[in-house]
Protein backbone atom coordinates (compact mmCIF):
# COMPACT_ATOMS: atom_id res chain seq x y z
CA UNK A 1 0.00 0.00 0.00
CA UNK A 2 1.05 3.31 -0.99
CA UNK A 3 1.44 6.24 1.81
CA UNK A 4 0.77 9.59 0.74
CA UNK A 5 3.55 11.71 1.84
CA UNK A 6 2.79 14.75 4.23
CA UNK A 7 2.03 18.45 2.82
CA UNK A 8 4.97 20.50 2.61
CA UNK A 9 3.37 23.30 4.64
CA UNK A 10 5.04 23.35 8.30
CA UNK A 11 3.09 24.23 10.53
CA UNK A 12 4.07 26.18 14.05
CA UNK A 13 1.72 25.58 17.16
CA UNK A 14 2.16 26.68 20.81
CA UNK A 15 -0.69 25.87 23.40
CA UNK A 16 -0.31 27.31 27.31
CA UNK A 17 -2.23 25.93 30.37
CA UNK A 18 -2.32 26.92 33.81
CA UNK A 19 -4.55 25.48 36.18
CA UNK A 20 -5.34 26.71 39.48
CA UNK A 21 -7.14 25.03 42.80
CA UNK A 22 -9.45 27.44 44.36
CA UNK A 23 -13.22 26.53 45.94
CA UNK A 24 -12.32 22.95 46.51
CA UNK A 25 -11.54 22.33 42.39
CA UNK A 26 -8.91 22.20 39.95
CA UNK A 27 -9.94 24.50 37.41
CA UNK A 28 -8.15 25.30 33.73
CA UNK A 29 -7.72 29.10 34.56
CA UNK A 30 -5.53 29.99 31.73
CA UNK A 31 -5.59 28.89 27.92
CA UNK A 32 -3.74 30.47 25.03
CA UNK A 33 -3.27 28.80 21.95
CA UNK A 34 -1.57 29.76 18.81
CA UNK A 35 -2.25 26.96 15.77
CA UNK A 36 -3.23 23.79 16.07
CA UNK A 37 -2.53 22.49 19.05
CA UNK A 38 -5.57 22.70 21.61
CA UNK A 39 -7.43 21.31 24.89
CA UNK A 40 -10.29 19.95 24.87
CA UNK A 41 -12.97 20.94 27.34
CA UNK A 42 -11.60 19.83 31.13
CA UNK A 43 -13.55 17.01 32.88
CA UNK A 44 -14.09 15.80 36.10
CA UNK A 45 -14.16 11.68 36.41
CA UNK A 46 -13.13 12.20 40.03
CA UNK A 47 -15.00 14.70 41.47
CA UNK A 48 -13.61 19.10 41.10
CA UNK A 49 -10.25 18.06 43.14
CA UNK A 50 -8.95 16.76 40.00
CA UNK A 51 -9.10 17.66 36.63
CA UNK A 52 -8.43 15.70 33.48
CA UNK A 53 -7.74 17.41 30.01
CA UNK A 54 -6.78 15.72 26.69
CA UNK A 55 -3.83 17.61 24.12
CA UNK A 56 -4.93 17.47 20.62
CA UNK A 57 -2.81 17.66 17.75
CA UNK A 58 -5.48 18.03 15.01
CA UNK A 59 -3.27 17.48 11.64
CA UNK A 60 -2.52 14.04 13.70
CA UNK A 61 1.56 14.43 12.62
CA UNK A 62 4.39 16.27 13.10
CA UNK A 63 6.30 16.83 9.62
CA UNK A 64 9.73 18.32 9.00
CA UNK A 65 9.70 22.14 9.72
CA UNK A 66 6.48 21.57 12.13
CA UNK A 67 7.09 23.09 15.47
CA UNK A 68 4.76 22.60 18.55
CA UNK A 69 5.45 23.73 21.77
CA UNK A 70 3.15 23.14 25.36
CA UNK A 71 3.71 24.82 28.21
CA UNK A 72 2.01 24.13 31.61
CA UNK A 73 1.58 25.25 34.47
CA UNK A 74 -0.22 23.55 37.75
CA UNK A 75 -0.34 25.83 40.60
CA UNK A 76 0.12 24.60 44.68
CA UNK A 77 -2.83 22.42 45.36
CA UNK A 78 -4.11 21.92 41.70
CA UNK A 79 -4.05 18.29 40.59
CA UNK A 80 -3.82 17.64 36.61
CA UNK A 81 -4.14 14.65 34.81
CA UNK A 82 -2.92 15.37 30.82
CA UNK A 83 -3.53 12.95 28.14
CA UNK A 84 -3.57 12.54 24.60
CA UNK A 85 -6.41 11.29 22.28
CA UNK A 86 -3.96 8.89 20.27
CA UNK A 87 -0.20 7.90 18.69
CA UNK A 88 1.75 11.04 18.29
CA UNK A 89 3.38 10.12 14.21
CA UNK A 90 5.88 11.96 13.11
CA UNK A 91 6.57 11.92 9.63
CA UNK A 92 9.90 11.22 7.00
CA UNK A 93 11.29 14.45 6.51
CA UNK A 94 12.92 15.93 2.97
CA UNK A 95 15.24 18.03 5.25
CA UNK A 96 14.23 20.15 7.72
CA UNK A 97 13.55 18.89 11.22
CA UNK A 98 10.55 18.67 13.31
CA UNK A 99 10.62 20.09 16.80
CA UNK A 100 8.50 19.73 20.32
CA UNK A 101 9.24 21.34 22.95
CA UNK A 102 7.39 20.62 26.79
CA UNK A 103 7.59 22.54 29.62
CA UNK A 104 6.11 22.02 33.12
CA UNK A 105 5.89 24.26 35.86
CA UNK A 106 4.53 21.93 38.79
CA UNK A 107 3.68 23.44 42.22
CA UNK A 108 0.65 21.02 42.82
CA UNK A 109 0.72 17.52 40.79
CA UNK A 110 0.74 17.07 37.56
CA UNK A 111 0.11 13.67 35.43
CA UNK A 112 1.62 13.40 32.17
CA UNK A 113 0.25 10.20 30.28
CA UNK A 114 0.13 10.33 26.58
CA UNK A 115 0.20 7.88 23.85
CA UNK A 116 2.96 6.39 22.25
CA UNK A 117 5.53 8.21 19.98
CA UNK A 118 5.56 6.86 16.62
CA UNK A 119 8.88 8.07 14.71
CA UNK A 120 8.51 7.14 10.88
CA UNK A 121 11.70 5.77 8.81
CA UNK A 122 13.41 9.13 7.55
CA UNK A 123 11.95 11.47 10.08
CA UNK A 124 14.11 14.54 11.67
CA UNK A 125 12.93 14.76 15.19
CA UNK A 126 14.27 16.79 17.77
CA UNK A 127 12.32 16.28 21.43
CA UNK A 128 12.78 18.56 24.82
CA UNK A 129 11.13 18.37 28.33
CA UNK A 130 11.93 20.98 30.78
CA UNK A 131 10.42 20.56 34.10
CA UNK A 132 10.30 22.80 37.14
CA UNK A 133 9.19 21.04 40.50
CA UNK A 134 8.10 23.71 43.55
CA UNK A 135 8.81 22.64 47.12
CA UNK A 136 6.22 20.03 47.55
CA UNK A 137 5.25 19.43 43.93
CA UNK A 138 4.41 15.81 42.44
CA UNK A 139 4.78 14.97 38.88
CA UNK A 140 4.57 11.48 37.56
CA UNK A 141 5.00 11.15 33.85
CA UNK A 142 6.27 8.80 30.63
CA UNK A 143 7.14 8.88 26.91
CA UNK A 144 6.93 5.86 24.92
CA UNK A 145 8.87 5.51 21.57
CA UNK A 146 8.42 2.92 18.52
CA UNK A 147 10.89 3.88 15.78
CA UNK A 148 9.21 2.40 12.46
CA UNK A 149 5.66 1.74 11.57
CA UNK A 150 6.18 -1.90 13.27
CA UNK A 151 3.09 -3.56 11.84
CA UNK A 152 3.59 -2.78 8.38
CA UNK A 153 7.43 -4.25 8.77
CA UNK A 154 8.77 -0.60 8.52
CA UNK A 155 12.17 -0.04 10.89
CA UNK A 156 14.45 3.17 11.44
CA UNK A 157 16.72 2.78 8.22
CA UNK A 158 17.31 6.53 8.17
CA UNK A 159 16.63 9.77 10.10
CA UNK A 160 17.52 10.82 13.36
CA UNK A 161 15.47 11.17 16.62
CA UNK A 162 17.36 13.53 19.08
CA UNK A 163 15.89 13.96 22.51
CA UNK A 164 16.29 15.72 25.97
CA UNK A 165 15.18 16.06 29.89
CA UNK A 166 15.50 17.94 32.53
CA UNK A 167 14.03 17.73 35.96
CA UNK A 168 14.38 20.71 38.43
CA UNK A 169 13.58 21.11 42.16
CA UNK A 170 13.05 24.48 43.42
CA UNK A 171 15.89 25.16 40.89
CA UNK A 172 18.23 22.32 41.36
CA UNK A 173 18.93 19.43 38.94
CA UNK A 174 17.67 16.08 39.71
CA UNK A 175 17.78 14.33 36.36
CA UNK A 176 19.15 15.52 32.92
CA UNK A 177 18.98 12.76 30.28
CA UNK A 178 20.05 13.29 26.38
CA UNK A 179 19.79 11.22 23.43
CA UNK A 180 20.60 10.89 19.82
CA UNK A 181 19.49 7.66 17.90
CA UNK A 182 20.40 7.49 14.54
CA UNK A 183 18.44 5.75 11.99
CA UNK A 184 20.47 2.49 10.55
CA UNK A 185 22.96 3.24 12.95
CA UNK A 186 24.70 1.05 15.66
CA UNK A 187 22.74 1.62 18.62
CA UNK A 188 19.61 0.17 17.06
CA UNK A 189 21.32 -3.25 17.03
CA UNK A 190 24.00 -2.98 20.03
CA UNK A 191 23.55 -4.95 23.35
CA UNK A 192 24.72 -1.84 24.92
CA UNK A 193 21.78 0.04 23.25
CA UNK A 194 18.04 -1.22 21.80
CA UNK A 195 19.35 -4.72 21.40
CA UNK A 196 16.86 -5.00 18.16
CA UNK A 197 13.83 -3.86 19.67
CA UNK A 198 12.02 -0.97 18.39
CA UNK A 199 10.11 0.16 21.46
CA UNK A 200 11.84 2.19 24.31
CA UNK A 201 9.77 3.89 26.97
CA UNK A 202 10.19 5.93 30.02
CA UNK A 203 8.67 6.47 33.30
CA UNK A 204 9.59 8.98 35.41
CA UNK A 205 7.85 10.19 39.19
CA UNK A 206 9.27 12.49 41.20
CA UNK A 207 7.71 13.53 44.81
CA UNK A 208 8.63 13.54 48.55
CA UNK A 209 7.66 10.58 49.45
CA UNK A 210 9.97 8.34 47.33
CA UNK A 211 10.79 5.36 49.44
CA UNK A 212 12.82 2.03 49.14
CA UNK A 213 9.12 0.09 50.10
CA UNK A 214 7.92 1.78 46.72
CA UNK A 215 10.44 0.36 44.79
CA UNK A 216 10.08 -2.70 45.84
CA UNK A 217 6.66 -2.84 45.01
CA UNK A 218 6.84 -1.66 41.91
CA UNK A 219 9.88 -4.34 41.14
CA UNK A 220 7.39 -6.87 41.57
CA UNK A 221 5.52 -5.75 38.30
CA UNK A 222 6.77 -7.27 34.97
CA UNK A 223 5.64 -6.02 31.56
CA UNK A 224 3.77 -9.24 29.54
CA UNK A 225 6.46 -8.89 26.83
CA UNK A 226 9.74 -7.16 26.50
CA UNK A 227 12.08 -5.73 29.27
CA UNK A 228 11.20 -3.60 32.54
CA UNK A 229 13.32 -1.74 34.96
CA UNK A 230 12.98 0.24 38.58
CA UNK A 231 15.32 2.68 39.82
CA UNK A 232 15.05 5.00 42.61
CA UNK A 233 17.24 7.86 42.64
CA UNK A 234 17.53 10.74 44.67
CA UNK A 235 14.65 12.60 44.50
CA UNK A 236 13.32 10.79 41.17
CA UNK A 237 11.92 7.27 40.52
CA UNK A 238 12.75 5.76 36.92
CA UNK A 239 11.49 2.80 35.20
CA UNK A 240 11.92 1.69 31.57
CA UNK A 241 10.83 -0.45 28.79
CA UNK A 242 12.96 -2.09 26.51
CA UNK A 243 10.11 -4.85 23.75
CA UNK A 244 8.46 -5.03 20.46
CA UNK A 245 5.25 -3.48 21.70
CA UNK A 246 3.84 -0.14 22.38
CA UNK A 247 0.70 -1.46 23.72
CA UNK A 248 2.89 -3.48 26.29
CA UNK A 249 4.72 -0.45 27.21
CA UNK A 250 2.05 1.47 27.85
CA UNK A 251 0.04 -1.51 29.90
CA UNK A 252 3.11 -1.85 32.24
CA UNK A 253 3.46 1.93 32.57
CA UNK A 254 -0.63 2.08 33.41
CA UNK A 255 0.38 -0.69 36.06
CA UNK A 256 3.36 1.10 37.70
CA UNK A 257 1.17 4.00 37.92
CA UNK A 258 -1.76 2.10 39.27
CA UNK A 259 0.91 1.52 41.80
CA UNK A 260 2.42 5.45 41.98
CA UNK A 261 -0.67 7.22 42.18
CA UNK A 262 -1.69 6.16 45.44
CA UNK A 263 1.10 6.10 47.45
CA UNK A 264 2.58 9.35 45.89
CA UNK A 265 -1.10 11.31 45.86
CA UNK A 266 -3.08 9.48 47.84
CA UNK A 267 -5.74 8.97 44.74
CA UNK A 268 -7.27 5.98 43.35
CA UNK A 269 -5.96 5.26 40.11
CA UNK A 270 -8.75 6.29 37.93
CA UNK A 271 -7.86 6.06 34.27
CA UNK A 272 -9.14 8.76 31.71
CA UNK A 273 -12.30 7.61 29.45
CA UNK A 274 -10.90 8.13 26.67
CA UNK A 275 -8.10 5.23 27.20
CA UNK A 276 -11.63 3.18 26.63
CA UNK A 277 -12.55 5.19 23.44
Amino acid sequence: MQVAEPLVRSWKASLALDFSFENQKTTLSRKIHDGPLVVQKPLYPEGGGVCHAIIVHPPGGIAGGDELSLTVGAHEGASVLLTTPGAAKWYRSAGPWAKQGVAFNVGGTLEWLPQETIVFDGALARTAYDVNLGAGACLIGWDIVCLGRTGSGERFARGMLRTSMQVRREGKLLWLERGRIDGGGRLLASPAGLAGKPVFGTLFACALNLNQWLLHEMRKTEPEQGQGAVTLLPGIMLARYLGDSSEAARRYFIALWRILRPALTGRDAIEPRIWRT
